[in-house]
């Protein structure tokens, strides 16, 4: 005689298999129909701060451009500047930010340079604008963003332009928008008795951004402890 329990095991394991099957079209299929992570936008200028490279003393001027689609730093007072700025660890405080490529200018004397595109939100640098402080520390953070990304050495002694807000012409910068983990609820389908307890589904796509690496989904089982499918790679 076939043990009934066994069969009620493999019962579960085929049905925990097709409601994996079902989770993971449902989730590609919403990945395939979500908005791009990133779009173009046309920053407004801002102000040119004008630096050297090192070694070398390559002369590069830096646009620190604003727009309102760049998401704003978390609200800070002067006090609380003046503390970061005394602290061992600043960098718990982030500017959001895009860093354009390099492109090649000439300044007013014809001579080759090159120039970067710093784009902030529009609130921060208006703000930025009415304290010396908090322009410097703008400055400062777009030249390290600089530096991190394009293995840059830039020298400290820069200088803000009076005259002139953009070297070059604006140009359109692709950004990204901002994005969550995607975790998805799936709530289980009344396509059985009434009385039949259902298991309850949760996704997780990773990364939370561009074409997903693997999914997990955990699935609680009535009367299981806990399970767990996954890490299971899109074809």
């Amino acid at each position: 005689m076939t043990d009934s329990s066994l069969l009620n095991s493999e019962l579960e394991l085929q049905q925990q298999e097709e409601l994996y099957q079902q989770m993971l079209l449902q989730t590609m299929g919403k990945l395939q129909t979500e908005s791009p992570d990133s779009r173009l936008i046309r920053p407004q200028p801002g102000l040119c701060v004008k630096t050297f490279s090192e070694p070398g003393k390559q002369k590069v001027f830096i646009n620190i451009c604003q727009s309102t689609s760049v998401p704003p730093p978390p609200d800070l007072s002067r006090e609380e500047l003046v503390q970061l700025l005394q602290s061992e660890d600043p960098s718990g405080y982030r500017v959001p930010m895009s860093l354009g490529e390099p492109h090649a200018e000439t300044d007013n004397n014809s001579q080759g340079c090159t120039a970067y595109d710093v784009v902030i939100n529009q609130d921060f640098f208006q703000k930025s604008q009415k304290d010396p402080l908090f322009q410097q520390f703008v400055i400062l953070v777009s030249v390290e963003g600089l530096e991190n990304k394009y293995s840059l050495e830039l020298n400290r002694d820069w200088k803000v332009l009076k005259n002139r807000k953009f070297l070059g012409s604006v140009s359109e910068q692709n950004i990204r928008t901002k994005s969550r983990p995607v975790i998805q609820e799936l709530q289980p389908q009344e396509t059985g008795p009434a009385c039949v307890k259902r298991p309850e589904c949760s996704l997780l796509v990773e990364p939370p951004t561009g074409h997903p690496e693997y999914l997990i989904a955990e699935i609680k089982l009535p009367g299981v402890v806990s399970g767990a499918f996954g890490p299971y790679g899109p074809n």
